[in-house]
């Protein structure tokens, strides 16, 4: 099962990204590990993405498009992954859907957390990090709703969007995205 994983910041995708891929026993393709893995074992993309992320630029989509076409090629993800933070533009959408599609697949299912916006700047506000200060956190939801939130719609009209009740307990939340999962034939048991 392909897998993408979208919704703004502090939506708790990463808590839950952790226990999808634990729960289908599938990779967790978190762009921003790849990056730093990549830079780490200084691949050639990891090089590239270096001389960008040493000097605070943002690293170039083409890069990034790079990386997760080589990740998602590897033997381990022939079951299926999970991408966290890729694609983060209908740009990157449709490079990586005619990536699949060159390999005979498709993604699956597209897993949205929607919470609405008061209720994330509570919660990112109560986490304390550096990068969630008022104004760093209006600017990364500001980026969110122009680049990313358009993704919604791309997926829903290729029919693979799954929307997804983003308040509550995270076991509440894990548990309406297995149903959702578990609709579109996800062997989540």
């Amino acid at each position: 099962m392909r897998i993408v994983l979208l919704g703004p910041p502090g939506a708790g995708k990463g808590t839950q990204a952790a226990r999808i891929v634990e729960r289908l026993a599938i990779p967790h393709l978190s762009t921003g590990e790849m990056l730093r893995a990549a830079v780490r074992d200084q691949t050639t993309v990891g090089k590239r993405a270096d001389e960008y992320m040493s000097s605070g630029r943002l690293v170039p989509d083409e890069v990034v498009e790079q990386l997760v076409i080589e990740r998602v090629s590897e033997p381990d993800c022939l079951g299926g992954y999970l991408l966290d933070g890729f694609p983060r533009s209908v740009h990157q959408a449709k490079i990586l859907d005619e990536m699949l599609a060159q390999r005979g697949a498709a993604i699956d299912v597209v897993v949205n957390i929607e919470v609405a916006e008061s209720e994330l700047k509570q919660r990112l506000s109560a986490r304390g990090r550096a990068d969630d200060d008022a104004a760093v956190v209006c600017k990364r939801l500001e980026q969110y709703h122009e680049l990313t939130e358009p993704l919604t719609a791309y997926y829903k009209k290729r029919g693979v969007l799954r929307n997804v009740d983003g308040h509550g307990s995270p076991d509440e939340i894990f548990d309406r995205i297995m149903a959702q999962l578990r609709s579109v034939g996800a062997p989540v048991g």
